[in-house]
């Protein structure tokens, strides 16, 4: 085995036992986990089937193999890279809903108030004992 193998395995099995630390201590939500878990696992097989590895190199036309390793590591970078531009835009319309929720919620509670007491306006507020002055 060699050495670039030996690297590829330890740091898929590296990444993997990270992202199952951060899911155990719910830093991580487990649908985002697995995407994760998924490239880890098809990295450690590709590692260690050298076999298909070469085959895929091969057919890539890559000369040295575990280069082939690095560009199925990218493209399952960028799988992520999709995967969570997906979630922050969908997250990111769900603010902006909420935001105005909120803002015709305020807006709604503020003419409801000013409805029922316009004459509160001329009470002048007391302090309690507990207030300092």
């Amino acid at each position: 085995m060699e050495r670039i193998q030996v690297f590829a395995i330890l740091a898929s099995a590296a990444v993997c036992i990270v992202i199952v630390e951060l899911v155990r201590k719910k830093k991580l939500m487990e649908k985002y986990s697995l995407i994760w878990i998924f490239s880890t696992v098809i990295l450690i097989t590709l590692s260690l089937w050298r076999n298909f590895l070469e085959r895929l190199a091969d057919f890539l036309g890559i000369y040295y193999a575990p280069t082939a390793l690095f560009i199925v590591l990218s493209f399952c970078g960028l799988g992520l890279l999709i995967h969570f531009s997906i979630a922050i835009s969908t997250l990111t319309e769900q603010n902006k809903i909420l935001a105005q929720e909120v803002a015709l919620l305020k807006n709604e509670v503020q003419t409801i108030n000013e409805s029922e007491a316009p004459e509160s306006k001329n009470v002048r507020y007391k302090r309690t004992s507990n207030e300092q002055e």
